[in-house]
């Protein structure tokens, strides 16, 4: 399975988005004012630089290739409604990242070695693809198997809490490892610093 192997701390601040919770510090830093000559790189910023910009920084939040994004653009501009919004909950629904909201892990790069490495059940069945899309009504458990390894048996302490990001479209019980996907995501569920609109017209030149 192809995937993005560049650190995720680089690829964090070349974003300006933390991918990762370790990439929050190097963030800060970053963020502090540091100027050349007292002139600012991204006030000169063309709007393809910008729209470049945000795709490649949602292409990344999720952790897609440049073909995977491309195709998934494609089949959003084929429904009805807002493409923008459709791509960005068609991301949601990714395996991977249900895996991520329901707080079992720390990021979803973490999320998508974990769905690789096939600790996952679907609706009963093992599943081992990060990009299967999920539906309500889909039920998603922890192998018995995997229950026993080190990770999920001390998941406390390796994935704390998970609050924060935990969807509200998604029904979790980490004692029992189970996640129901009770409705589908809403544009509302999303990160809101994501312009979706940019990324339109970036594929609409």
């Amino acid at each position: 399975m192809a995937r993005d192997l560049q650190p995720v701390v680089k690829l964090s601040k070349r974003e300006g988005y933390a991918l990762h919770p370790k990439a929050h510090k190097a963030l800060a830093k970053k963020a502090a004012p540091a100027t050349k000559g007292g002139r600012n790189s991204r006030s000169k910023a063309s709007q393809y630089a910008i729209q470049l910009r945000e795709k490649q920084k949602v292409k990344r939040i999720y952790g897609l290739l440049e073909r995977q994004f491309s195709k998934l653009m494609q089949e959003a501009s084929r429904k009805k409604g807002q493409s923008g919004t459709q791509l960005l909950l068609f991301l949601e629904q990714r395996l991977d990242n249900v895996v991520y909201r329901s707080g079992f892990a720390v990021s979803r790069r973490a999320a998508r070695q974990l769905v690789s490495h096939g600790h996952f059940n679907l609706n009963g069945r093992r599943v081992d693809i990060p990009s299967i899309r999920v539906s309500q009504g889909d039920n998603i458990t922890v192998r018995e198997s995997s229950k026993k390894t080190h990770y999920f048996t001390n998941l406390d302490d390796v994935s704390p809490g998970g609050q924060e990001n935990e969807a509200t479209w998604l029904k979790v019980d980490r004692k029992k490892l189970v996640i129901d996907v009770k409705a589908l995501p809403t544009r509302d569920d999303v990160e809101p610093d994501i312009n979706e609109q940019l990324i339109i017209e970036y594929y609409s030149r």
